[in-house]
């Protein structure tokens, strides 16, 4: 892991959701296709630090969103402005996460760190309050949110994705000259132009007929009684839609066999890599409002209905896409379903909502986001050479 080139960048990312890994490895794409001084080396904090239990972890945080997400909102809005309790947990295993972390960068001697898991900037701000590390570590916060679990004493920088966030932060006690909005950072891919026609052609789409992509998230937390009510509303009847089940197999193969007579209106799919094309032919996403989803259908111009957002960050998320009116958002399913006949009848909606998302897009949000982590490396070493003169 060491490194050959004259900056080692070490991202640090999570596994709890897709986002957080995402983000890490647009900053990587955009080093490698801009920076060629750069080396990055992009790591799972959570298995890194815990490679045993991980996987439990996610499996459980994923049951507590989906059976008890009005405790996770709880303790969410509990937690906001203190982090007292996120600390006692922290601290109750910071002996093993803290040896596992200076192991390895031992091993990746990085020139900077780059944060993109909330744990994993806590981890990096105990290390260098105790004096074990003299790192600049730099904290990329991936949804429009200002909670207390991402804000630590020994960050250095923290990059947001909007003036909405930059506001809360500064709500939080951090410094302005600390804050710099670049946007959420998202792969390069979602700043193209593409044609519509040949990306329908390509995935043997219907030319003229109106294309909804559904989306679940990464973990793909789909309603299965929502699509029946699509396939049952006649309205919809000349729509088509493509729904992503992500990593969620079972609900993938449930509704492939649910809906296999008629394949001409609904495409589902699994996990997929080329989302971007996807979302580039359709004319509207219905999603959850996560932080990276979210920001790619903006750079993209699609307009979205958000749906079920988990009170907490993705809530923080819909609070910022509705004041920029890029979205729309239903309570439940009736709501939902109203919602699209609605707009589907109605083009002004959705040229209004495009027309808003090309004004709050952040196109090369990777690229900023990297040059400020530079700039962030450059003046953390010029202040320490002014210090010991």
């Amino acid at each position: 892991m060491h490194a050959t080139k004259d900056y080692n960048l070490l991202l640090l990312c999570g596994n709890l959701g897709d986002g957080h890994k995402q983000a890490a490895h647009a900053i990587a794409g955009s080093a490698r296709e801009n920076r060629s001084d750069i080396v990055t080396t992009v790591i799972d904090f959570a298995e890194w630090t815990h490679p045993h239990i991980h996987v439990i972890g996610s499996y459980f945080y994923t049951m507590w969103l989906e059976k008890l997400p009005s405790l996770y909102g709880y303790l969410f809005q509990k937690t906001r402005l203190d982090n007292s309790i996120s600390s006692v947990l922290l601290k109750k295993i910071q002996i093993y996460t803290l040896g596992r972390l200076i192991t390895l960068l031992n091993e990746v001697r990085p020139s900077v760190v780059v944060s993109t898991f909330p744990s994993a900037a806590a981890a990096m701000s105990m290390l260098k309050a105790s004096g074990l590390v003299t790192i600049p570590t730099v904290t990329v916060i991936t949804d429009h949110t200002d909670h207390s679990y991402w804000i630590h004493p020994h960050t250095d920088h923290y990059l947001v994705g909007s003036e909405y966030a930059r506001y809360g932060l500064l709500r939080q006690g951090v410094s302005n000259h600390k804050i710099t909005v670049t946007g959420i950072p998202i792969h390069s891919q979602f700043s193209l132009t593409y044609d519509r026609q040949l990306l329908r052609e390509k995935h043997y789409l219907q030319q003229t007929i109106t294309t909804v992509l559904i989306m679940g998230g990464g973990l793909g937390m789909i309603s299965k009684s929502f699509i029946h009510m699509l396939q049952k509303d006649t309205r919809l009847d000349s729509i088509q839609f493509i729904v992503i089940c992500g990593r969620n197999k079972k609900l993938k193969d449930k509704l492939s066999e649910q809906l296999k007579n008629q394949k001409h209106r609904f495409i589902v799919k699994g996990y997929i890599d080329y989302i971007h094309e996807l979302m580039a032919l359709s004319d509207m996403i219905i999603t959850k409002p996560g932080g990276l989803t979210t920001s790619e259908a903006v750079a993209l111009e699609l307009p979205m209905i958000l749906y079920k957002p988990l009170p907490g960050q993705e809530q923080d998320n819909a609070s910022f896409l509705l004041h920029a009116e890029v979205a729309l958002q239903a309570k439940d399913e009736k709501g939902l379903l109203q919602q699209l006949v609605n707009i589907l009848h109605d083009p002004q909606v959705l040229s209004t909502l495009k027309m808003n998302a090309k004004k709050v897009r952040t196109k090369k949000a990777a690229y900023h986001a990297l040059t400020r982590i530079m700039d962030t490396h450059r003046m953390f070493y010029s202040n320490t050479d002014k210090n010991t003169r």
